[in-house]
């Protein structure tokens, strides 16, 4: 009678650990994932950001001397990332194939402008430093025109300030939300022992001599279900990296580092606060309130 009523408290004792484990490894998860979320989101961004084409439009008076410098000097300059020359009849083929019809034999010339198409690096892409950009190219006499999306470039640095505000405050409230799991779960666990930490008390045994055990087995069940979200993290940016592979998002070791880091010490420091204060109050229980 005794060995089968000890199997079923050991299967009660295994159900409990593996229930606290699934919760932490799920709740870390879900953190680590919008982690990931809010150090990309300027990653994302920036590679959108990027894809905006500044197009510089060419007199046909310019020399070749004068293209030549000014495709260098843009190239050099601190805020490009990237300066293509284009050539009027490189347009007009490109035009020729999205029309699907030969407007030259129409017109009878080529209407088109020599251009320099250039892409801006991502902390460029304000309408600010936009404006001061084009302004400093239009400044040259051979250049005639500077276009390029300024309504989508406004709309595009209005839409990630408020998305990455947003996201922060998910962040937090998330966070909170994590916590509350996780001791959730902790206080259920120790509350299933409560008699026996009143039965160590009662025979002598010190506060931190009850407490350790459980502190101790907790963080041990963070520590596991850390490394099970982390693992699954890792799956996650890896088909992530496979579907979406210019964002990069396996480049940054150190970013990468940090995340599971911060995981890890989560799953320790939440654990072990929880357990701390879940012992410490059925410690400070008088024997007749364990009962409620």
């Amino acid at each position: 009678m005794s060995s089968s009523y000890e199997r079923y408290q050991k299967r009660r004792l295994i159900s409990s650990y593996f229930s606290v484990v699934i919760s932490i490894s799920l709740v870390l998860f879900l953190l680590g994932t919008l982690g990931l979320l809010v150090l990309n989101s300027k990653k994302v961004a920036d590679y959108f950001k990027e894809q905006i084409a500044v197009s510089i439009f060419l007199k046909d008076s310019a020399k070749q001397v004068e293209i030549d410098q000014l495709q260098q000097s843009l190239a050099m300059a601190e805020y490009t990332k990237s300066a293509v020359f284009v050539s009027k009849e490189e347009a007009a083929t490109e035009h020729q194939q999205v029309l699907g019809e030969n407007f030259i034999e129409y017109l009878g010339e080529n209407p088109l402008q020599n251009s320099i198409d250039v892409h801006i690096r991502a902390d460029f892409v304000t309408p600010e430093k936009m404006d001061e950009i084009t302004t400093e190219i239009k400044s040259k006499n051979f250049v005639d025109d500077v276009i390029y999306d300024k309504p989508l470039i406004a709309q595009l640095t209005e839409n990630v300030q408020r998305i990455s505000l947003w996201l922060l405050v998910i962040s937090g409230v998330f966070l909170f939300i994590a916590v509350l799991l996780i001791n959730s779960s902790i206080r259920l666990s120790i509350y299933s022992k409560r008699f026996t930490i009143k039965t160590m008390q009662m025979v002598g045994a010190t506060k931190r001599f009850i407490r350790r055990p459980f502190v101790w087995k907790s963080v041990r069940l963070g520590i596991i279900g850390a490394l099970i979200a982390m693992i699954g993290m890792g799956t996650v940016l890896y088909y992530l990296d496979q579907s979406f592979p210019q964002l990069q998002l396996l480049s940054d070791d150190m970013l990468l580092a940090g995340l599971f880091l911060f995981i890890l010490l989560m799953g320790i420091f939440i654990t072990w606060i929880s357990t701390f204060i879940a012992t410490q109050r059925f410690l400070n229980l008088r024997t007749d309130d364990l009962y409620y």
